[in-house]
Formats: structure tokens, sequence, C-alpha cells
């Protein structure tokens, strides 16, 4: 296997206080140049460990995703490969041409135009001025923003930025490829014609590490995903197994916000929400076309006319799917006083393999002021092997009209 990224116990640590950070950096660095142990192991106040002891390879060919939480410790890795920054503990070895796109514009001079930034990154990389010329063309047809290539790129908006650095990046012949986030800018157009260059540059040996929140694109592009978790490495391997992990992680990360955001007036109380099977049984799991059952329990502390409940279902950190009211399917559930619950069926849930997210509210019969509000109340999955994006499933068949064999093999005008 021919590795050209190996990183060996790598930690990075940062400083909440700007004043103590400065302090520390001259102090560091004065040990440095004295020869002194500086302490990089050990935590001083307002410190913390942004990545700890973080240790993976990343052979030719290879693309590789690296997926966690916000402040997981995905971009400060990114940056310390890059030579942005330097580990505190630890080693990093890359070998051959590295070439990073980790912030919108990053290596551009925004008074430049994109012309001069082209040959001004090329000569950066060591590429001489006949070398870049060749490839010009083929970048900014890549970019699509020809029409501007002669404007400063400080005029770029943020789309225009990122697509030029991807384009100049992608076809400069690197060794290895870092890239973060630059899928998720953009068109869909460019994003397609971004995840097609990821396969070209890996059919032809690149080593690709990339870092995205979008688990659509990790799942295409990559073919293995490091799941990162408060600067720790908490699985390395296939990168399905990899988006489970994230998800679990997710939700750990989510127990016990529900409460804190809960508000409403509090003649009603929500007391939690069961995920059951169609039959009643607890779940989590759950198939595309299973039945789910949705059970929220109350409590009124006195006796409330007409009340409207309503439950409403997220991607986990994401969009909204559906939202679904008493009031809107036209029920009128009379006086309520105590404690119950109220069932909410689904007999074919046609949601794609995710992790789905419950709010719960309760509505005066006004259908605007609240009782109680409780979101990320309950969560559940949807596995299964259907490979289509999304979030719905929807049931479908396909017709096909073939022409007739008469059809096919008629002389036309022109044979005649």
């Amino acid at each position: 296997m021919d590795v050209l990224v190996n990183v060996e116990h790598v930690s990075k640590k940062f400083c909440r206080s700007l004043k103590r950070s400065l302090w520390y950096g001259a102090r560091d660095l004065g040990s440095e140049l004295i020869g002194r142990s500086n302490g990089r192991g050990r935590l001083r106040e307002d410190e913390f460990w942004a990545v700890r002891d973080v240790s993976f390879q990343v052979a030719r060919g290879e693309t590789l995703g690296l997926i966690g939480h916000n402040g997981a410790g995905k971009t400060t890795m990114l940056r310390m490969l890059n030579g942005l920054i330097k580990p505190d503990h630890g080693r990093i070895a890359v070998t051959g041409r590295l070439q990073a796109l980790i912030a919108l514009g990053a290596g551009f001079n925004p008074i430049l135009t994109g012309r001069e930034n082209i040959y001004v990154y090329a000569s950066v990389l060591g590429l001489s001025k006949a070398e870049t010329d060749r490839r010009f063309d083929e970048i900014v047809e890549f970019s699509g923003i020809g029409e501007f290539i002669d404007m400063p790129v400080q005029s770029y908006s943020s789309g225009m930025t990122v697509r030029l650095g991807f384009s100049v990046a992608a076809h400069l012949d690197p060794d290895i490829l870092l890239v973060d986030e630059v899928l998720a800018v953009g068109d869909m157009a460019f994003k397609t014609k971004g995840q097609v260059r990821i396969q070209e540059l890996r059919e032809n040996g690149v080593a690709i590490i990339l870092v995205s929140h979008n688990l659509h694109t990790i799942s295409h592009v990559c073919n293995r995903a490091i799941v990162f978790e408060k600067g720790q490495v908490i699985f390395d391997g296939d990168t399905e197994a990899a988006i489970d992990t994230y998800r679990d992680s997710l939700i750990r990360l989510n127990t016990g916000m529900a409460e804190a955001l809960r508000a409403g007036t509090g003649e009603i109380r929500i007391q939690g929400v069961e995920v059951l099977d169609g039959a009643g049984v607890p779940r989590e799991r759950f198939r595309v076309g299973d039945s789910l059952r949705l059970r929220l329990h109350y409590e009124a502390q006195e006796r409330v006319e007409n009340p409207v409940f309503n439950l409403t279902m997220h991607v986990l950190h994401g969009h909204q799917v559906t939202g679904i009211r008493t009031d809107v399917d036209g029920m009128q559930l009379g006086a309520i006083e105590g404690k119950g619950h109220i069932d909410l069926l689904i007999p074919e849930l046609n949601l794609l393999p995710n992790i789905y997210t419950i709010d719960a509210v309760l509505f005066h019969q006004d259908g605007f002021t609240f009782y109680d509000r409780l979101n990320t109340v309950a969560h559940f999955r949807v596995v299964g092997g259907l490979q289509v994006n999304g979030t719905t499933y929807l049931p479908h068949e396909w017709e096909v009209a073939k022409p007739s064999l008469s059809q096919l093999h008629a002389p036309t005008a022109m044979q005649r």
C-alpha cells in the first residue's frame, strides 16, 4: 500500500482566552528557542483539546471522509495536514504534492483578477507558466465563470470564489487533495461536476480527504470515513457504518436538549412521546414501509377545551419532513383533564434511511397560542438498503414503450 498521508498520535489544543493564548504562545516559542520542554502534552488554564491522540493513514487513490458535529475537530485536523497550524503532540508525514481548499477563496489575493490568481496559485505549487498555460482553459471552463475571469476576485460571490478555487486545486495534478465543505457551495450542476472530478482524481491515484456535513456526498464520494467526537476518533472504516456511528453520536449529544427549549402557558404539559410500531410495541428502528405509532402522553392541570395536538418530524439536524395537527385533520377533542395519551398512526412509513426527530406542541384551540412545546422529544431510525437520495420513498413503477422490430428496421426517408 502506497501511503501518502501518515498521522501518528496527533493532538492539538487551543485556549479560550485570547490574552492567555498570546501569553502561552510567546512562552512556548521561547521554550522552543532554548530547547526546553514547553508542556505541550498537558492542559493549562482555559485550554482544551481540539484534537486528541488521532492516528490514521491515507493511501494513494483513497478518498477519506471526515465527519462529526461542529467543533468535533475535523477542520482543525485538516489545517494541521495542510501545515497551517502545528500539532502540539504527534507527527504528520505527507508524501507528494499537497493541495488544499479549506476555506472560501483560500490562497487568493482579493485585489487580483481570477486569471492572475490562477497563475499565482500555480506558481506557489511549483508549476511553470507554460504548464499553467496548458491547464488554464480547462480550469476556467470547469469553474463556469469565464466571463468574470478578468475581474478582481473581491467582486466574486462566495459561490464563484469557491468554484474557481476548487477548479484550480483539482486541475494542477495533486498527489493529495484536501477539501473542506466545497461541494456544499454552488448550484446542483457544479456539485455534480465536483463529485465527478473527485472520482476522476481518485481513479488517477490522488489521495483525497474530504470534510462535509452532507452525508449523501460522503456516502457517494468516499470509500472510507472517520468519525470525530470531541476531538477524538470514535470510528474509522466503512463509509455507511461511519455514517451510522455519526448519527448515533448526534443522538447522544442531543439527549437532554428538549427540556431546555421548553415553553408555553402550561395548562397542559407533555409527559413524553413514545415511538412504537403499528401494534404498539416500542421500537427505535424501522424499515421503509413499516407502520409507525407515535404516542404522546400529556397531563392537563385543569379542564381544557378542544386543545390542538401537533407532531412534527425533522431529519436529524436537518429540514422538516412533515407536521401533523389534529385541527387540520378535522378532529375536535372536546374537553381534556388529567392524564392521558393520544396516538398518531402512520400505516406506511415511506421515509428513506436516516434518523428522524419528533417535536411536540400542544396548542390552544385558537391554533396559535401553545400550552407546551418540546423539541427533539423523541427520535427513530429508518434503515434499509434503498440507494436513493432525498427524504421520502414514493411507491412507483416504470413503463417502457419499446418500438416494434418492424419500426426498428423500417427504412428511413434517407435510406429510400
